[in-house]
């Protein structure tokens, strides 16, 4: 076990020490000057030995004092040293947790032009959608969907969560023109998907209670439309994330119909972290892209 002094005095000691002045000391620390010689008291009784003796107006280091100085400023430069490396690596690396949907549909397409603009920061991209504890350090910054109430987080609203019908042409042309009513009846990718329901009963449909028919559960907006431009069914899918794919014709939307509930994705980040450079250069460059991409209301 070590047997160290408290280091607020022994800081206090060492910037004493180097100035050779008690009134320099307590400038650099942000200290008044009886501070810096009530600390170095406490230091001294601590030891047992005097570390600095007064000749005339001045304090300079004892015999003792003398000795331990050199080791002591030494072993802060080592301590800085240590912490600039964390620093540095902090800052070097932004790590974003994100769903795989938005992922794979959205961002990984798009962060690269993020890095370029600042090569001399890495970027970490974890996908997943399980929540990751922010404030624990687990990531710098998440894209969550949601309401946007995250206790501790600060929240902004990137786009609002979207869905209807797609498929592929082939498929339209293959099972013929159908209504919503129809849906039930043909297949249908990832039939579990709660947003279902609630676009057939908008639609107009009658949905009967209990569990979703059997079907292929895929679990991500990324591999529910591949698998629909795949002709493997009719997908429930946000137009923003497939605005190419419907504008180059490897989806269709059979419906004008589309429906939201209020959820959203949310860039979030702990509270007293916002503003650290490297979250709040990546908060700004989200935000631009999505306001450049996202359709403009008429």
């Amino acid at each position: 076990m070590r047997r160290i002094p408290p280091l607020a005095a022994v800081r206090v000691f060492e910037a004493a020490a180097r100035h050779g002045n008690f009134t320099r000391a307590a400038d650099e620390l942000g200290m008044t000057q009886a501070a810096v010689s009530y600390q170095v008291k406490l230091l001294e009784e601590r030891l047992g030995v005097p570390l600095f003796r007064r000749e005339g107006r001045k304090m300079v280091l004892t015999e003792a004092g003398a000795r331990a100085a050199p080791q002591v400023s030494h072993a802060f430069d080592t301590l800085n040293a240590a912490f600039a490396r964390v620093r540095a690596e902090e800052e070097g690396v932004l790590v974003i947790s994100t769903s795989n949907t938005f992922a794979n549909t959205w961002l990984a397409w798009r962060l690269g032009s993020f890095q370029m603009a600042h090569p001399q920061m890495g970027v970490r991209l974890n996908t997943s959608d399980a929540v990751v504890d922010l404030e624990g350090g687990d990531a710098d910054c998440a894209i969550r969907s949601g309401r946007g109430n995250w206790p501790g987080l600060t929240a902004d609203l990137l786009l609002t969560i979207d869905f209807t019908p797609m498929v592929s042409p082939e498929f339209l042309e293959r099972r013929g023109p159908f209504t919503p009513a129809d849906i039930p009846h043909l297949p249908v990718i990832s039939p579990h998907d709660p947003w279902w329901p609630v676009w057939l009963r908008e639609a107009g449909v009658e949905v009967a209670e209990g569990p979703a028919r059997p079907g292929v559960r895929l679990d991500s907006q990324a591999l529910e439309g591949n698998a629909a431009i795949a002709g493997q069914g009719i997908a429930m899918l946000t137009p923003f994330f497939w605005r190419r794919d419907l504008a180059e014709g490897r989806l269709v939307r059979p419906f004008a119909q589309v429906t939201t509930r209020g959820f959203g994705y949310w860039f979030v980040a702990p509270e007293g972290r916002r503003n650290v450079h490297k979250i709040k250069r990546f908060r700004e460059w989200l935000l631009d892209e999505i306001k450049r991409e996202r359709p403009q209301p008429v």
